[in-house]
């Protein structure tokens, strides 16, 4: 991998990725990513569904969940026991995109510069050649994150949330799409360190795999026996592709009303009696963008309420932190969202919402009062 040369002080060189490119998250390669048409965005989708549920038998709604955390640019925790795919999972979904994965095995030994990178003093042309680590990489693969040290974990801050590495005062850009995707056993398990939760905050999602039911373990035992499907899995988009599908995610829509019931989650968790921490500013950005792309992969340009409480488990569950009192009660952080989601009310459409909703031809010339409309119409299935 390339290594940057700066001199023994010079510490104030501009930021800047392997391609040298300083752009914000929605740019590839210095250009910015021109959304995809509908039909494009499903297409590409589905062929990254269609060759992870090949590998991963039994486990769709796990499969979905990461394809949404990727395009709604966050980083996604696996948690459970072990042996239940979670690894796989990662592998599966980096092998599908043709762009550059590393994977680190996250240890009690392991350093922050073998994470980040380091800068090794070269004595013949007295500079400092940087090398970058494992993070450098479109899609990085920590296996068994709370395995390593605190200050390990540590390293993975910045990269996570400014998507940049910073070693000895000088700061590199990552390249984009970036995205982590962390395995951790639970942490009644031997061997592990408790992620702090400015660690936790950073991941946008959190998926338990679970065991699978008995026709898809018996599915298992057929298709692996041999060798790993795995090793059958090639990539079926683009980095570019991605970038497209990440900027059309961008630019579904969101009402007022569901910005503010957003907000209303969020609030309700920090004011519950049953949490000693609710859900942060941060974590509501996150749960917005992450309903966006669930929006996106329902083939719809405009965020409904019941997207956001499809999503509202997995973005906040790993986050908030029940009270003692609750905990001993027999309290869950899954049954403290649901009865907070059961009492909220949900934004309710206009009498005419289905007249506005449907006057539009197609879903890219809805006008504001439509989206408006529809964005509330039909919420609430889930309740």
């Amino acid at each position: 991998m390339e290594s940057y040369r700066r001199t023994a002080n010079d510490v104030s060189a501009a930021n800047r990725n392997l391609a040298g490119v300083s752009d914000p998250v929605s740019h590839l390669n210095g250009h910015r990513a021109a959304a995809m048409d509908a039909d494009s965005f499903h297409d590409a989708s589905q062929r990254i569904l269609s060759t992870v549920n090949t590998v991963i038998d039994g486990k769709s709604d796990a499969a979905e969940l990461a394809l949404t955390v990727l395009l709604a640019q966050g980083h996604l925790l696996l948690e459970d026991v072990p042996g239940v795919g979670k690894t796989l999972l990662a592998k599966t979904l980096a092998k599908t995109i043709d762009c550059t994965v590393s994977r680190i095995q996250f240890t009690p030994d392991l350093l922050p510069s073998d994470v980040t990178g380091v800068s090794i003093y070269n004595q013949s042309s007295r500079l400092f050649e940087f090398r970058p680590g494992a993070v450098f990489a479109n899609i990085v693969i920590g296996d068994e994150i709370n395995r390593a040290s605190a200050k390990t974990q540590s390293a993975l801050l910045e990269c996570m949330e400014e998507h940049q590495v910073t070693v000895d005062g000088t700061s590199y850009r990552l390249d984009e799409p970036f995205m982590v995707v962390a395995t951790q056993n639970p942490i009644e398990m031997e061997g592990t360190y408790p992620l702090p939760e400015a660690q936790r905050d950073r991941f946008m999602a959190r998926i338990s795999m679970g065991y699978p039911d008995k026709d898809a373990e018996i599915e298992m035992l057929e298709t692996h026996q041999a060798a790993s499907p795995l090793a059958k899995v090639s990539a079926v988009v683009t980095a570019a592709e991605v970038a497209a599908m990440i900027t059309t995610v961008q630019q579904v829509y969101v009402s007022q009303a569901v910005k503010e019931y957003t907000v209303s989650v969020g609030r309700a968790t920090r004011e519950s009696p049953l949490l000693r921490l609710g859900a942060s500013p941060r974590s509501m950005l996150q749960l917005l963008r992450a309903a966006k792309a669930t929006a996106a992969l329902d083939a719809r340009d405009f965020v409904l309420p019941d997207d956001v409480i499809q999503v509202a488990e997995a973005v906040l569950a790993h986050r908030i932190i029940l009270d003692r009192k609750a905990a001993g009660a027999g309290e869950t952080a899954h049954t403290v969202l649901q009865g907070i989601l059961s009492r909220l009310p949900v934004p309710q459409a206009p009498a005419d919402a289905g007249n506005t909703a449907g006057s539009g031809t197609a879903a890219g010339t809805r006008s504001q009062a439509a989206r408006n409309a529809a964005s509330v119409a039909g919420s609430g299935r889930n309740r």
